[in-house]
């Protein structure tokens, strides 16, 4: 079987045992190293280490102290972590339609679904590559709101060379399967000081320091542990991202003109890590959506839908007052179409040959 992703942290056993024999398990130096060379990374003056990406959503948005009535715009295809944290940390969700060029909201979507109430947009980086971080910027600095950017698959992207998760407030995931890992975990950046210094008291149970407590807090810390298996893995990330890109490249050649196919693009001045390689199968496909995933699994060849509904089409969101929900018709068509196929950096050359050889079978 070649799988959609491999997950190898061996280059992590030593920090992990410098960890084990400390005694030092919970949140400590190597936490604060993790820090330090994130936000050296992602170019920001501030990164806080929490124990998931859901987690660095939900501490994001209660940062920005919303209430029921506030509102956040953000996109209708992405994994529910983003929907969940919203309805978390009190507030309210609207939601924008995306393009079909990068599956990402865009200014003019967003500015459609703003209103009086609208206090933060949301944009989700899918796949890898940021959304119009650069025009999504400038709405909000007209308009006067927040951003948190969803950036949880974009680790070590850009768009004209600056950063993902460098224009206001960004998240990231350090989950299984993200290009770094720590297992579970997750991380906010920033450059507002004052927000930096409240998250980091209110992941420690509201502590500034032990036993003064100056807000109501959560346990929302980051393990030495976590930290470890991720730190070798930053120096790292440039290069796993240019080898994702060239298999993204040997993919783009190989099952390039095949009718009812539409392969991914990278979107111009922008970085793409390809976390993903998402195809979309549409009408003139010679098979569906569900059946490709099939018959590439009856091939060995892992893949997958990366999603295969819209965030709020399941029945514990669609009565939910502070969901609110319109008619997203690119969303809708893609979240019907799309499927994911290997672009990791352990693919062979043999792997990346079947790949291509067994998807022009199928759809040719």
């Amino acid at each position: 079987m070649i799988p959609i992703t491999i997950v190898d942290v061996k280059d992590s056993e030593e920090l992990v045992l410098q960890v084990l024999r400390s005694g030092n398990l919970a949140q400590g130096p190597m936490v604060a190293q993790l820090e330090r060379d994130f936000a050296a990374l992602h170019q920001v003056d501030h990164a806080i280490a929490v124990n998931n990406g859901t987690t660095a959503l939900v501490a994001a948005i209660e940062s920005l102290h919303l209430g029921v009535q506030d509102e956040v715009v953000t996109s209708p295809f992405t994994f529910v972590a983003t929907l969940n944290a919203v309805l978390e940390a009190g507030a309210t969700v609207r939601f924008a339609d995306i393009s079909e060029d990068d599956f990402c909201v865009s200014a003019s979507t967003l500015s459609e679904n703003c209103n009086s109430n609208t206090r933060v947009l949301m944009p989700v980086d899918l796949y890898g590559q940021t959304a119009n971080m650069i025009e999504i910027s400038s709405l909000a600095k007209s308009k006067g709101l927040r951003i948190v950017e969803d950036a949880a698959q974009a680790h070590g992207a850009s768009i004209c060379s600056q950063m993902a998760g460098s224009f206001d407030i960004g998240t990231f995931s350090l989950y299984a399967t993200k290009n770094i890992t720590s297992g579970e975990g997750g991380i906010i950046t920033t450059n507002d000081a004052s927000i930096a210094e409240y998250l980091r008291i209110l992941r420690n149970q509201g502590m500034r320091e032990r036993y003064n407590y100056v807000i109501p807090g959560h346990n929302y810390r980051m393990t030495d542990l976590q930290a470890a298996i991720a730190i070798p893995q930053i120096s790292k990330v440039n290069r796993i991202a240019e080898q994702r890109a060239s298999n993204a490249s040997r993919l783009q050649e190989g099952l390039a003109n095949i009718q009812g196919v539409k392969l991914p693009k990278q979107m111009a001045d922008r970085k793409h890590v390809w976390h993903q390689f998402t195809i979309l199968l549409d009408e003139d496909a010679r098979v569906d959506r569900n059946q490709f995933i099939e018959k590439m699994l009856e091939n060995e060849i892992g893949c997958g839908s990366y999603y295969p509904k819209l965030v709020f089409d399941y029945e514990c969101f669609r009565n939910n007052p502070r969901v609110k929900i319109e008619n997203y018709p690119v969303a809708e068509r893609i979240s019907k179409q799309c499927v994911s196929l290997p672009v990791h950096q352990y693919l062979s050359e043999s792997d990346l040959d079947k790949i291509v050889s067994v998807t022009n079978l199928i759809l040719q």
